[in-house]
């Protein structure tokens, strides 16, 4: 019999939590079932395994980014969108890191065009439309902002700036002005 309480929403969000305190490749049944003080059997009426679990996570993770990043860019545009764009994935990446490796993991196309992914891409090529590209230029700049972003945050995370005494701010500020840069060169005629 299933314990009261427990649904698959409950274990996504306990999951999303335990992903940011020790990791999301960290994250198990098994691990969950201790802090719910109850027997794994009991979580498998609620998520298949560690795996559905982690999916349950990702697809969370991936709504959790994609509102926060709605609200970010909303009513903006230019340079400001895109910076804010940034700063909603970054600052997402530092609060909650568990989860934004989550939201990196990889779903089957069916789970993937299900989820709250597509919308990630729709942002994307919402703040690009005030640069003014065409296909196939936005697709690359959708690829490129997806690479800088993802990459630095994944850098940054690592501690890979440490070793430097220029403020990993200064770097990220500077980024986003080369990017807003090579993006209105790049506008179409």
């Amino acid at each position: 019999m299933a314990r009261a309480g427990l649904t698959p929403g409950v274990l996504a969000q306990a999951g999303a939590e335990l992903a940011d305190e020790v990791g999301f490749e960290q994250v198990t049944v098994t691990e969950l079932a201790r802090r719910f003080d109850v027997k794994v059997a009991s979580l498998y009426s609620h998520v298949r395994s560690s795996h559905d679990l982690k999916v349950r996570i990702a697809l969370l993770a991936l709504e959790e980014l994609a509102d926060r990043a709605a609200d970010a860019i909303a009513g903006r545009s230019g340079r400001d969108a895109l910076a804010a764009f940034a700063e909603a994935y970054r600052g997402y990446a530092r609060e909650h890191p568990g989860r934004y490796d989550a939201a990196r993991l990889r779903l089957d196309p069916e789970t993937a065009a299900a989820s709250a992914a597509p919308r990630h891409s729709q942002l994307t090529r919402a703040i690009l439309r005030g640069y003014h590209l065409s296909e196939p230029g936005q697709t690359h700049a959708v690829r490129l902002l997806g690479g800088v972003f993802h990459g630095y945050i994944g850098l940054e995370a690592a501690g890979g700036f440490a070793h430097t005494p220029v403020d990993p701010q200064e770097s990220w500020d500077w980024i986003v002005d080369s990017l807003d840069a090579l993006l209105r060169a790049r506008a179409d005629g």
